[in-house]
């Protein structure tokens, strides 16, 4: 009887032994995964969203743009708001929380540079475009912007000259053209690009004084003429960060794409010039 509870004895201290051994050699393994585990989950970046203000007439081309630049960097979502330039500049004078500002003139951008409100050499001119006179598909006896101050023409759509920039081209042309006091009487103002496309689709104006490239997204409206370059101020898209941006990283990222080599034909396809 006793060697049998020596060798149960025996028995019970050698499982006890195997059992801690298991046990030890499975908390090894589990110590020596967490390590790989835990970089892979710090790797992992937090989702980001950069508000975005640009000009409405630029809607059609950044959609694109952030559709392509998304694809890269997942994590990092855009959110737009398309207005005035105007409008946009009077927001982030107000303190609006805005990563970046796409204006639609150097106007907009000069302010609020000698206000301080953007961050210090993020400041860059993107894009440009051209002015053009539209009309209606089905218009006649109108080719030329010296064609306005005829008595048929009756309504002229323009930007609202103190908050759409498209307003204050329209108006140096005039000026270079010597027609400003013959047009007058006519003009309709309106609060942005694709209220001007709008109006002229619809007949509430005869014709239109818009960018070249707003038009390209509709098939009910033509071009008659194009501004000579010399009759207004260059028509140039700056973009910056703005100094309050909380996302200054992200948004350095974003501005960085807007000037990639893959931005570029997205540019072109909606009749922008490069720039940079």
């Amino acid at each position: 009887m006793s060697e049998m509870k020596l060798l149960s004895n025996y028995l019970g201290r050698r499982f006890l032994y195997l059992s801690l051994v298991v046990v030890t050699v499975a908390l090894t393994v589990i110590a020596g995964l967490v390590p790989n585990l835990a970089p892979s989950i710090a790797q992992q970046p937090n989702t980001v969203t950069l508000t975005v203000s640009a000009g409405a007439g630029l809607k059609p081309v950044l959609e694109d743009i952030q559709k392509a630049y998304q694809q890269q960097q997942p994590n990092i979502n855009i959110t737009y708001n398309f207005a005035a330039s105007g409008v946009l500049q009077r927001q982030i004078e107000q303190g609006a929380n805005i990563d970046i500002f796409i204006s639609a003139s150097n106007k907009n951008m000069n302010e609020l540079q000698q206000k301080g409100l953007l961050l210090p050499g993020t400041r860059k001119n993107l894009i440009k475009s051209r002015i053009a006179l539209i009309t209606a598909k089905n218009t006649t006896g109108i080719s030329s912007f010296q064609d306005l101050t005829k008595p048929t023409v009756k309504r002229i759509a323009i930007g609202e000259p103190r908050s759409v920039p498209l307003g204050v081209y329209a108006e140096e042309v005039f000026k270079y053209l010597g027609i400003t006091e013959q047009v007058k009487p006519k003009l309709v103002y309106t609060r942005s690009a694709l209220e001007i496309v709008n109006f002229v689709e619809s007949g509430n104006v005869d014709v239109g004084i818009v960018h070249d490239t707003t038009v390209r997204a509709s098939n009910k409206v033509k071009i008659l003429a194009i501004a000579p370059e010399a009759s207004h101020s260059p028509v140039v898209y700056p973009v910056a960060i703005l100094n309050n941006s909380k996302n200054q990283a992200a948004a350095k990222s974003f501005v960085q794409f807007l000037f990639s080599e893959q931005a570029k034909p997205l540019y072109k396809n909606h009749g922008y010039s490069v720039l940079q």
